[in-house]
């Protein structure tokens, strides 16, 4: 080989025994460290008992329920305890990973599943005074005769108590009814629960002035009705008496709770008799008793207990001298999740702190969770703390006054509708739907508010940017021809390109009483607390609407008369210090992944492999398939897709046919970007298609019908389906669509009104707003009749004659015969053909021979034998009053010739080419 390349040879040998060396040493450096992190770290062992305990039904009663518990320690020396508590719905099941992280942190924990759920007995009580409440004193009893349990005196145990939503409840009515508590952390709960269920954010008022939360409502009460009643000695099913009031579907609930709920959900407002039992389910009414050091914890993604119940809860207990911190997380009942373990450890710490009495710091007094933009997934939100020495409230530290102007008038009132049955509502959130919520912290969330229904008020743009920390007010002027007015008050953050966000999807719901006196009312609406960091250049937003999805409306229908508007209070909080963005754990644990990923790859050698195919030229063609494959998980041997590929120009209108199962809809939902490929690739004018790409923006599609709302016009509901994909309102073309769509005066009539071939030019319609390049349609012609069909097949062929593409899947082959100019088969996930209409079709000339009606059936029927048995003449059919012949080589003239020798009498005769013939030819004849 050469001196030169003896050397060179000689030093890629030392090289690769260096890297395969270096690559063997980082990878036993990693797992050794791992392995050393891992022995040391080993967790304590947990030990668990379960019991069930027997508890008197109520005070001073004979009769009994039996609780379900579990108790967690790691030794038997004695330490303070914990009592956990689940939330509404679950049981003791759910706490078990928390409740050994505590006992793993030197507490004896005690957990138990609340009356009414699991397997304890007896009913529902929503933490009553006299039953769930009395169950957390028994359980504290109980652990002071626990050897493992510290005490404070004889039958006193230091003892802290915690849960959420329902857990956290507990936990401040146990703290208020048991002084040998001795603190407490409650988390995403309710202080006040007539507040809660009735909000009113008119000052002033009260809850039985308040709107119902009837889906919030629901949910609770429908969660609690499922599952069997059980005796409360027993544990077997037991009949449920029946309440007074007739009440009905009433499950584990207790009589008098079911009663209310019926009443409540069937009158939609509250009755004094409904706040008063609520009331004695709630914190606020034993506020002068709950003086532990208490850690609030409220949720910003909450519309069930938002955070002015937190607000209420920290300011009643620091009044009476008790220590108390506020966290307000990225979380609560609408989702968000991200700080749930940093919460868990700053519980964990204020245990610490005192109960153990180690010096544990608690953290800042105030602290807010901040979302700052989106991580590099461009799917999370960048989370980080702000804190301060003191809580604020939600008036904030100081205020910043914004000015707001009625959108689209003069300055004079803005009349809204409340329509009858209050449907179809606006939709601020969706309850327990969390994606909503956590969407609006990346600035993508949705909300809905329907023309006519709300009155609009913007700020100028702002001129430097406004972080408000609080609950932001205005005064409004508010007339009704009805004597009460209810409103969803919601502060949406406005871009300069029109897109907005409604921070927390939160809205303030209010009553307004007496609104039909003349003038109508002056109130003071108190908005959503919130944190948002509103940029400059944006404007507030405000919107105050007549419906929403989560409340109950009146049913009956009423015209509001809503401005002026004063100018809008935004609370600030400048002490606030804004924390670094902590490093995710990836920024360090992938290096250390990277280094044994190499090693590895050193060790066993690398695959060669050829060059990836270079991408198709973009050229001209709209869209190009190529080597696509689909296989759903379970379906080993069998694909939805298999290799298919085909190529669709500009100005084309292509026709995806196949039989059912053939991969026609995979197809359109990986072309849309919906669903992955397995192998292939798709390319739209040039650029790759996967999941979220731009080019995507150039694709309409409109997929088995499209829902309308029937009391909007045609073109308002285009408007509305715009508006709610946040792109600016010029891309839309709505007029290019519309004349296209050709639905001429029917455009400003209520859908209602429509004809189903109506419906559907308004669906094609709504496909084509902005023009895409790529238009998707599926079965566009379904449950028309042949002048509808007509029409629909003048609007695809008028569409692609501007050089955009068109792709049908249909049944209807007739239609897509005389529609198309390409067309694509499909069958058992494979390509069967590709071309021209007329290529396809004419693959076989079909002659049709009309005979006279007097040459009955029997007479064809022999004609047709005799006829398939000339040479050059392929199957024969009897067809109608006459015969389908497919020639293979014979001429038309001289089939003539040969019917005429035949005694068949010829009344006329023509080409006849069929899609259906040769659809059924190319798929093998099934269907």
């Amino acid at each position: 080989m050469g001196l030169r390349g003896f050397w060179r040879h000689r030093r890629r040998i030392r090289l690769t025994r260096r890297r395969l060396l270096a690559g063997g040493l980082a990878l036993v450096a990693v797992l050794g460290a791992g392995t050393v992190v891992a022995v040391a770290n080993q967790p304590a062992a947990v030990h668990q008992s379960d019991q069930l305990l027997a508890m008197p039904q109520a005070p001073g009663s004979a009769e009994q329920v039996s609780i379900d518990t579990s108790f967690f320690t790691t030794g038997s020396s004695p330490r303070p305890a914990v009592l956990l508590a689940h939330g509404f719905g679950g049981s003791k099941a759910d706490e078990v990973d928390e409740a050994r992280k505590l006992a793993r942190s030197g507490f004896a924990v005690l957990t138990w599943t609340a009356r009414g759920f699991g397997h304890s007995t007896g009913r529902i009580d929503l933490d009553g005074p006299d039953g769930s409440v009395q169950d957390v004193k028994h359980l504290v009893d109980w652990l002071a005769q626990r050897p493992e349990v510290q005490l404070d005196a004889p039958g006193d145990p230091r003892v802290g108590i915690t849960g959420a939503s329902y857990g956290g409840a507990i936990s401040l009515l146990g703290a208020a009814a048991d002084p040998r508590i001795d603190a407490a952390a409650p988390l995403i709960t309710w202080w006040d629960l007539p507040g809660a269920l009735f909000p009113q954010n008119a000052q002033g008022s009260s809850a039985l002035d308040g709107v119902f939360k009837k889906l919030w409502a629901g949910i609770f009460f429908t969660t609690g009705s499922a599952g069997d009643l059980t005796s409360s000695t027993t544990g077997a099913p037991a009949k449920p008496a029946a309440p007074a009031g007739g009440a009905v579907g009433c499950g584990r609930f207790t009589d008098e709770l079911c009663a209310m709920y019926d009443r409540v959900a069937t009158a939609g407002r509250a009755d004094p008799e409904a706040v008063a039992l609520l009331a004695r389910s709630s914190p606020a009414s034993y506020a002068e008793r709950i003086k532990v050091p208490t850690l609030v914890v409220q949720g910003q993604q909450d519309s069930l207990f938002p955070l002015d119940q937190g607000d209420a809860m920290a300011r009643a207990i620091a009044a009476n001298g008790a220590p108390v911190s506020v966290d307000w997380f990225a979380g609560g009942h609408d989702g968000g999740t991200e700080t749930s373990d940093r919460v868990n450890d700053r519980i964990t710490a204020w245990f610490d702190h005192y109960l153990k009495k180690d010096g544990t710091g608690t953290g800042p007094v105030f602290r807010v969770t901040r979302t700052g933009g989106v991580d590099s997934t461009g799917f999370q939100a960048v989370l980080r703390g702000a804190d301060a020495d003191q809580y604020p409230g939600l008036s904030g530290t100081a205020a910043r006054s914004v000015e707001l102007a009625p959108v689209g008038h003069a300055g004079g009132p803005q009349e809204v509708a409340n329509p009858p049955g209050g449907a179809p509502p606006a939709i601020s959130t969706v309850p327990g739907l969390g994606a909503l919520s956590q969407a609006s912290s990346l600035g993508v969330g949705v909300s809905i508010d329907f023309p006519g229904q709300y009155a609009a008020f913007d700020s100028t743009p702002l001129d430097s940017g406004l972080q408000l920390t609080g609950s932001p007010s205005v005064d409004v002027t508010v007339s009704s021809d009805a004597p009460d007015a209810v409103l969803f008050a919601k502060l949406y953050d406005l871009g300069p390109d029109g897109k907005q966000t409604l921070p927390q999807q939160l809205a303030a719901p209010l009553r307004v009483t007496g609104a039909n006196v003349p003038g109508g009312r002056r109130v003071t609406v108190r908005l959503p607390a919130i944190d948002h960091a509103f940029p400059a250049g944006h404007r507030l937003h405000l919107v105050l609407a007549s419906t929403d999805l989560a409340y109950a409306s009146p049913n009956a229908p009423a015209t509001y008369r809503i401005g002026p508007v004063g100018p809008l209070s935004a609370p600030t909080v400048s002490a606030l210090r804004t924390e670094a963005t902590a490093l995710p754990a990836r920024t360090w644990q992938l290096p250390l992944l990277a280094v044994a990923v190499a090693a590895v790859l050193l060790l066993i050698g690398r695959r060669r492999r050829g060059p990836p195919p270079p991408p198709p030229p973009p050229g001209r063609g709209g869209l190009r398939i190529t080597g696509l494959s689909k296989r759903y998980k379970g379906a080993t041997d069998r694909y939805a897709v298999r290799e298919l590929g085909f190529t669709v120009e500009q100005g084309q209108v292509l026709g995806l046919l196949g039989p059912n199962g053939a991969g026609k809809t995979t197809t359109l939902r990986m072309l849309m970007g919906l669903i992955r490929p397995d192998e292939g690739e798709i390319r739209i004018f040039g650029h790759a298609v996967r999941p979220g790409a731009p080019v995507l923006s150039r694709v309409g599609a409109f997929v088995e019908g499209a829902g309308f709302l029937p009391h909007l016009s045609g073109r308002a509901n285009l408007e509305l389906y715009w508006r709610s994909t946040g792109r600016p309102v010029g891309d839309a073309h709505l007029e290019e669509a519309l004349a296209i769509a050709d639905l001429g005066e029917a455009l400003d009539r209520a859908v209602r009104t429509y004809s189903q071939g109506m419906r559907q030019r308004l669906a094609i319609a709504q496909a084509m707003l902005g023009l895409p390049d790529l238009l998707i349609l599926d079965e566009p012609t379904n449950g028309l009749d042949p002048p509808q069909i007509r029409e629909m097949r003048e609007v695809l062929i008028r569409y692609a004659a501007a050089g955009r593409t068109v792709i049908v899947s249909s049944h209807l082959l007739s239609e897509v015969e005389q529609s198309c100019t390409h067309l694509v088969v499909m069958d058992r996930g494979r390509l069967v053909s590709a071309g021209e209409v007329g290529a396809i079709v004419g693959g076989g000339e079909l002659l049709l021979i009309g005979t006279p009606v007097s040459f009955g059936p029997v007479e064809l029927e022999r004609a047709a034998k005799r006829v398939a048995e000339l040479p050059g003449v392929g199957p024969v059919e009897v067809a109608g009053h006459g015969l389908l012949v497919r020639l293979e080589g014979l001429a038309p003239a001289e089939l003539v010739a040969e019917l005429v020798r035949l005694d068949v009498p010829v009344e006329r005769a023509g080409p006849h080419r069929r899609l259906e013939d040769a659809f059924l030819s190319l798929i093998g004849g099934s269907a």
